[in-house]
């Protein structure tokens, strides 16, 4: 697998799909998510709507570079629900979405269209806003604009999010299906979840990347008055059935955004279901397709 070198130093772990003299879409994913959390069989549908297709690992997670730095998570978002001093982070969402540009030097690539998933959501959106003439079009997934008024989660997702992994490769394993409280409830796959676990926890384990990842969402704020200044082409897609970033989120986000779409899925979660793959390749094809013929 490819590896990128960025000058701040990072080191992206990435894989390509597709022609390169395609429109290129970079997918971003959420949180402790490494990049087969867009799964390649969905990236062949996006290259199948005639997209070049890159995936990548953020920082913190998978294969890229681990960063140093303790973080209390939980502190942050203290003092930013009191107004008061906000603890120093390791970095925040504008270095994840500049690691993202990042990419696309590396690759060669002027203008891509970014698609992004719950906190890929929360980057793709910094991208926009800290380097919209590199961005052709943007779509927002199950994600929020930070305002913590929309999107909060049920009190039991938000508990399944915050437990503590478990170290053990089989414990991990079996914790991992308490991800079905925030699933597609008509597309649970229990067994699948276990597989992506065990497939995740043999590529790499690494739970410390997602407080520093935590603390980057919180630290980051509220993005709502910066995307209402957005002028690029945005598409948001969100789930009915999601109590991890309940649907407020995703409606918050189309109403602030100038021009943007809503798409709102009644039989989906938290989550990207096999059977709904076909329903995002051609909403987000046919998105990217309208801005390219009007460039």
């Amino acid at each position: 697998m490819p590896r990128a070198t960025l000058p701040t130093g990072i080191e992206l772990e990435y894989e390509t799909f597709g022609d390169p003299s395609d429109p290129t879409l970079l997918l971003v994913c959420g949180y402790t998510s490494q990049m087969n959390g867009w799964d390649a069989g969905l990236a062949a549908q996006f290259v199948g709507q005639g997209l070049h297709v890159v995936r990548f690992d953020n920082r913190d997670v998978g294969l890229s570079s681990k960063l140093p730095g303790e973080v209390k998570p939980m502190k942050v978002l203290s003092a930013m629900l009191d107004g008061g001093e906000v603890p120093e982070v390791p970095y925040t969402l504008s270095d994840m979405a500049a690691d993202g540009i990042g990419l696309l030097d590396h690759l060669g690539v002027d203008r891509a269209h970014i698609a992004g998933v719950s906190m890929g959501g929360m980057i793709v959106q910094t991208m926009a806003i800290d380097h919209p003439t590199r961005i052709a079009s943007l779509t927002s997934i199950m994600s929020s604009t930070g305002d913590p008024r929309s999107g909060a989660p049920t009190p039991e997702a938000r508990e399944a999010l915050l437990a503590p992994p478990p170290s053990e490769r089989q414990a991990y394993i079996d914790g991992s299906v308490r991800a079905a409280v925030w699933a597609s409830k008509r597309y649970v796959d229990l067994d699948a979840m276990k597989q992506r676990a065990a497939d995740d926890f043999d590529r790499c384990f690494f739970p410390e990347g997602g407080t520093r990842q935590l603390a980057a969402i919180y630290a980051s704020g509220d993005r709502s008055e910066r995307l209402a200044a957005l002028d690029v082409p945005t598409l948001v897609i969100h789930g009915r059935d999601d109590t991890l970033i309940t649907p407020s989120g995703g409606e918050h986000t189309a109403e602030v955004i100038p021009g943007s779409k809503l798409l709102l899925l009644a039989d989906m979660g938290h989550d990207l279901p096999k059977p709904l793959w076909p329903v995002f390749a051609e909403a987000i094809g046919g998105h990217i397709r309208i801005v390219e013929a009007a460039s």
